[in-house]
């Protein structure tokens, strides 16, 4: 009996990044990951995926880093209990 075929999404097909793990590739493991990424995504595109482009995606198609400098920040900040006290 045939099953009902689910759509397929970017999602399913990315590979992300910490911004850690981002950092210890060198610039050809780099390049690599925005060719396979934008090929992925244009493969989508031409079996009818109508989703827009993600922002990552649009990032890298430009060369530039997928990730920014607040990006980094709020990653660094986020396991951190800061607490302040008036003195």
């Amino acid at each position: 009996m045939p099953q009902a075929q689910e759509s397929l999404t970017f999602h399913d097909v990315a590979v992300d990044f910490t911004w850690e793990e981002w950092q210890l590739l060198n610039p050809d493991e780099k390049n690599l990951y925005r060719d396979v990424m934008l090929e992925n995504y244009s493969n989508l595109v031409s079996l009818g995926y109508e989703a827009s482009k993600p922002d990552t995606l649009s990032k890298l198609e430009r060369g530039e880093e997928p990730w920014t400098a607040q990006d980094e920040l709020h990653l660094v900040c986020a396991g951190l209990d800061i607490s302040y006290t008036d003195t």
